[in-house]
């Protein structure tokens, strides 16, 4: 989510999560509208940052713990599971909020969109990406799991399921 600078990201936290402050930032990728304010908010807050293995030397702050498939992340009482995404960078990933009392959710940085997969750099990181979407995201979640992208709108898997034909074959 590109929320703006260091002020404003101070502030979305403080509302989120009041006086306990921010504990944790998880960078989703290496491209630079993904963590403009890290460094400032890092510094300023003491979070703790992690980010995918493969992109974590990419970023401008060093990276507390580096993410793998598989892994969990605590954000006070949640756990979320790490999938990575390879394809729209090496250390893409997504976080999946298995919620106890309803549907999933996964917020996809720049992998997934309404629409399709994210921008790759080459047709082999495309068959990556949308190799991985497809087993990771649609063959293991419900049409119900909520869709969180790095931009734009919000859909579900459900809503963007009868369409992975059409990106497979359109390339993007």
């Amino acid at each position: 989510m590109t929320v703006g600078g260091p002020a404003a990201v101070r502030e979305l936290a403080h509302e989120l999560v009041g006086e306990a402050g921010l504990a944790t930032v998880v960078t989703t990728h290496r491209h630079a509208d993904h963590w403009q304010a890290l460094a400032p908010v890092a510094k300023q807050t003491g979070a703790v940052c992690l980010a995918g293995r493969a992109d974590a030397a990419h970023l401008p702050v060093d990276v507390d713990h580096s993410l793998d498939d598989g892994d969990e992340v605590r954000v006070g009482s949640c756990t979320l599971r790490v999938v990575h995404l390879v394809g729209h960078t090496p250390g893409s990933v997504a976080l999946v909020y298995d919620d106890p009392g309803g549907h999933p959710h996964v917020f996809t940085g720049d992998s997934l969109f309404p629409g399709g997969v994210g921008k790759t750099p080459t047709p082999s990181a495309f068959r990556s990406l949308i190799g991985d979407v497809e087993a990771k995201l649609f063959a293991q979640m419900p049409d119900e799991t909520w869709v969180y992208p790095g931009h734009g709108d919000d859909t579900t898997l459900g809503r963007e399921r009868p369409h992975l034909d059409e990106w497979r074959a359109r390339g993007w």
